[in-house]
């Protein structure tokens, strides 16, 4: 258990590709039930997404509610019916909510935000928990339950769990990881000027009114909008309507000095004139007696992203190209060799071909000694 601004959590602090190895670690076979998993953390930062994204990688069933949603102990247990047993008495059993699985596993079942629920209907849940079953149903074989927890204390508005019901779990707490995040954004279409925003600043995502996910609404409601520069008053009314205002400030300011105009990682790797088209851009925006190292690392973090998720084909063209951004002056040495540490290891052999300029392999065996 650990404490950070009054709240309370449970289970080792990770980052979300450590969540997500111990989730997959933990999925059953098609033929029994493992032990609930809760996912403790802030609102807005992606455990929901990471879940479901899980079982759709994995090709299970998905199946999720929402327990504060219940308003009635049935909603959680089914509704009674009577039926006659063979010696022709009436029985009373309960028949399954719609919600419940009926086909076999594997599948994920996930109860999210279980501790917004109220406290019947927490009680409720500790038998599903425990046995998988609720008192004339079962789910099938084969299907993980996962939950989903704000923390205890501070502002949210929760129902502590006590140990008895802790018991019935395995925990993990999971932090916002701004370089996982945007490796999302990138496969999930989000605004480019959005992601650069995020890696630029991921000091702003707090988890107050700014989370993960009221960015991701933002960066939806502009993405139609070409010019941002040309649209301030608009872009400044549409980021009031879900972030603070800090990060609403630093957005229009990260408009107004045209940090929303950098260099795409499409146009680093296909430019045709390295120097005039990618060079000359990014010493404008990062250059100076002081360089803009946090603007350096959104481009070497959206460069690795986009190799990594095989956007394009690395021809002799991205080869030379990649080469000539690890070689510029103005990169620090410390992300250089952590970008070409990233690049030979995110599954594209053809990457290999990097290391084939003499003075980068020379340059990234001194940094390695």
């Amino acid at each position: 258990m650990t404490q950070s601004h009054n709240y309370t959590y449970y289970g080792l602090t990770c980052q979300a590709q450590e969540v997500r190895q111990f989730i997959e670690h933990l999925l059953p076979g098609a033929d029994h039930h493992s032990v609930p998993v809760c996912i403790w953390g802030r609102h807005g930062i992606g455990k929901t997404q990471m879940v479901e994204q899980i079982a759709r990688e994995q090709g299970m069933h998905w199946r999720a509610i929402a327990p504060a949603q219940f308003e009635e102990m049935g909603d959680l247990l089914g509704m009674p019916q009577i039926s006659q047993d063979e010696d022709g008495n009436n029985v009373t059993h309960f028949a399954a909510p719609h919600w419940v699985p009926t086909e076999p596993g594997p599948g994920i079942l996930l109860i999210d935000d279980v501790n917004r629920a109220d406290e019947r209907i927490l009680r409720g849940i500790m038998q599903l928990l425990q046995n998988h079953e609720l008192i004339s149903w079962a789910l099938p074989k084969g299907w993980q339950i996962v939950l989903t927890a704000n923390p205890d204390g501070g502002d949210y508005s929760v129902t502590p769990m006590d140990d008895a019901m802790l018991t019935r779990m395995m925990h993990i707490t999971m932090e916002f990881d701004v370089k996982a995040w945007a490796l999302w954004a990138e496969q999930a279409g989000i605004d480019p000027r959005g992601i650069d925003f995020v890696l630029t600043y991921p000091e702003l995502v707090d988890g107050e009114r700014t989370t993960p996910r009221s960015l991701v609404q933002f960066f939806q409601a502009i993405a139609a909008i070409d010019d941002l520069k040309q649209q301030l008053p608009l872009i400044n009314i549409l980021a009031r309507s879900c972030l603070d205002d800090t990060t609403c400030g630093a957005f229009i300011a990260f408009v107004e000095q045209n940090l929303s105009k950098l260099v795409s990682p499409q146009t680093i790797v296909s430019s045709g004139d390295f120097d005039k088209e990618v060079a000359a851009r990014i010493e404008r925006v990062a250059g100076g007696a002081v360089p803009r190292i946090d603007i350096l690392a959104t481009l070497c973090t959206r460069l690795h992203h986009y190799l990594k998720l095989g956007q394009q084909p690395i021809n002799k063209t991205a080869i030379g190209n990649i080469q000539a951004f690890l070689k510029m002056p103005l990169l620090p040495n410390d992300l250089r060799l952590g970008l070409m540490q990233d690049l030979m290891s995110c599954g594209q052999p053809a990457l290999k071909g990097v290391l084939a300029d003499a003075e980068l392999a020379k340059l990234f065996l001194t940094q390695a000694a």
